[in-house]
């Protein structure tokens, strides 16, 4: 069984950054893509960041120049670096793993980290 646990959240001021963790177990994160997906009270889901399985990355225009995602082998675990973060980026973030492109489709599901930022 694949497990996908997230952490990292947190209350941040604005400017503020946080680097949240998604570590995997049941599979290796090799041979797949991984993203990380948000959604707000009262949005849908939004697909943020995303890492193919030869390495390359994609973003939301809300958040490019200011994210990045990564993958340590090592360590079985995806990460999502934020930066300068603002008050709109306040949402559940969710790591999702083989997701297919931003259609909020994947195969496997975390359970999601609280990250809030106050203006």
């Amino acid at each position: 069984q694949v497990q996908l646990v997230e952490s990292g959240g947190g209350l941040v001021q604005a400017g503020d950054s946080l680097r949240l963790s998604c570590v995997i177990s049941g599979r290796t994160i090799g041979g797949i893509g991984w993203g990380w997906f948000r959604q707000a009270p009262g949005k849908e889901r939004e697909s943020v960041a995303a890492i193919s399985w030869t390495g390359s990355t994609r973003y939301s225009d809300s958040v490019k120049g200011r994210f990045t995602i990564s993958r340590d082998f090592a360590k079985n675990t995806v990460y999502l670096q934020m930066h300068s973060l603002k008050p709109e980026d306040t949402a559940i973030y969710v790591c999702a793993g083989n997701p297919t492109g931003t259609s909020g489709l994947a195969d496997y599901w975390g359970q999601g980290t609280q990250v809030t930022v106050s203006s």
